[in-house]
Formats: C-alpha cells, sequence, structure tokens
C-alpha cells in the first residue's frame, strides 16, 4: 500500500461546502481507481478563522483488479487526477498550498 497524504488550510465559514466538495471528489476518485481508499480529516480546533484539513489515499501496490501499468505508474496516474479534481476546492474557502506527502510501509 503506498498512500499520499495531503493537507491544507480553509476558512471556517467554508467548512460545510469544502467538506461536502472533497468528499464528492474522493468518491469520484474511488470510482475511477479500482482498490482505492479515502479519508479526508480536519483538525477540531480553528487557528486565525483557518481549519487544517487532510486528505488521505491509499492504493495498494498489488496488481490484482488495478489495470495494467505497473504499481508507480498507476501511483503517477492516481496523483494527476488528484490535483487535476482539487482544482474545484479552491472556490471552498482554501487558503494555503495543498502540502503533498507520500509515504509507504515499512518492514515489520
Amino acid at each position: 500500500m503506498r498512500e499520499l497524504f495531503i493537507y491544507y488550510r480553509a476558512t471556517v465559514e467554508d467548512a460545510d461546502a469544502l467538506q461536502a466538495a472533497a468528499l464528492a471528489m474522493q468518491a469520484d476518485l474511488q470510482a475511477r481507481h479500482a482498490g482505492l481508499q479515502t479519508r479526508l480529516l480536519r483538525r477540531p480546533e480553528p487557528a486565525d478563522g483557518l481549519h487544517t484539513w487532510m486528505e488521505i489515499y491509499a492504493l495498494p501496490l498489488t496488481p490484482v483488479g488495478l489495470g495494467r501499468g505497473t504499481p508507480d505508474d498507476r501511483f503517477d496516474a492516481l496523483r494527476r487526477d488528484i490535483e487535476s479534481a482539487a482544482h474545484a476546492l479552491l472556490g471552498h474557502g482554501v487558503h494555503s498550498a495543498r502540502h503533498i506527502e507520500v509515504f509507504e510501509p515499512c518492514a515489520s
């Protein structure tokens, strides 16, 4: 499983609209990327009138049901789709850049 974490800040007043838009975006991405798991998180306490939001995307690295291409190809395609779809969120009070972090599991 490879995971993508995206965080940003948005106005408290726009929280309901942003949540609805982000969840709709994630549902659309799940429909287009087999096996994709998503989560949407928000810090409970705002700072300076802004909430910090976190989108999480997890894509299995196994090829079963995930189409053609290498795991890296599928993950790169997912990243491009997320960033393309995220433009719709900008009208919902987003006041910072979308910071993107990628993580892979360590052997345990």
